[in-house]
């Protein structure tokens, strides 16, 4: 019993020595290969952080304000109007294609009729509800001449594209002014606030 012990422990003491500085460290390069590319399927493809650049949101986004955004939540059902989204806006000047993405909120999908009166908004003749507006900034007079200014008539949302406008309507470079947009540039729904910690929330 006493030689089998001492083989044990001699084959141990050899499979222990087996665990050289270099098999260590592949076995490290492996684990971090693979989580790096777990990181970046998870990127590509199920979420991304988009930072916020503009006021055209306020005051449901700010400035430098970071959010998650969920690449996935279109492949498994249609986008729904009051959708925060985040496209890719197309722009060619000078023969020069350049890509930008935006954020705002969806406010008319295919088929539907939408109109600007008074800073009000009219979706298939009636008018929405926007709890998510800021009703003080929309009271300041600047704000309401800028808002009539663009007032708009009403327009039929075509097939496979959408209605967007930001929040801070005076403030908002959107629909109004570049049209409706391509269901297919979307790039997925911004469901959350994750910085600051301050102002984590849901979307």
């Amino acid at each position: 019993m006493e030689e089998s012990d001492q083989e044990l422990s001699d084959v141990l003491s050899e499979e222990s020595q087996r665990q050289s500085p270099g098999r260590v460290l592949r076995d490290w390069i492996l684990v971090v290969v693979i989580a790096l590319g777990a990181a970046l399927l998870v990127r590509v493809y199920v979420l991304q952080q988009f930072y916020i650049s503009g006021p055209s949101m306020e005051t449901t986004l700010l400035e430098n304000n970071r959010v998650l955004v969920n690449k996935l939540s279109y492949r498994l059902h249609d986008v729904h109007r009051k959708d925060v989204v985040v496209f890719d806006r197309i722009t060619t000047s000078g023969g020069v294609i350049a890509h930008d993405d935006l954020i705002k909120r969806v406010i008319g999908i295919e088929g539907d009729t939408v109109e600007i009166k008074n800073c009000k908004v009219f979706v298939n003749a009636k008018e929405i509800e926007e709890p998510y507006l800021d009703k003080q900034v929309l009271a300041l007079p600047n704000a309401v001449e800028r808002c009539r200014v663009i007032d708009m008539k009403p327009i039929t949302v075509p097939k496979d594209q959408l209605f967007v406008m930001g929040d801070n309507r005076p403030e908002s470079f959107d629909s109004r002014s570049f049209g409706t947009i391509p269901k297919h540039l979307v790039v997925g729904r911004a469901f959350a606030i994750v910085w600051p910690f301050s102002r984590i929330a849901a979307l």
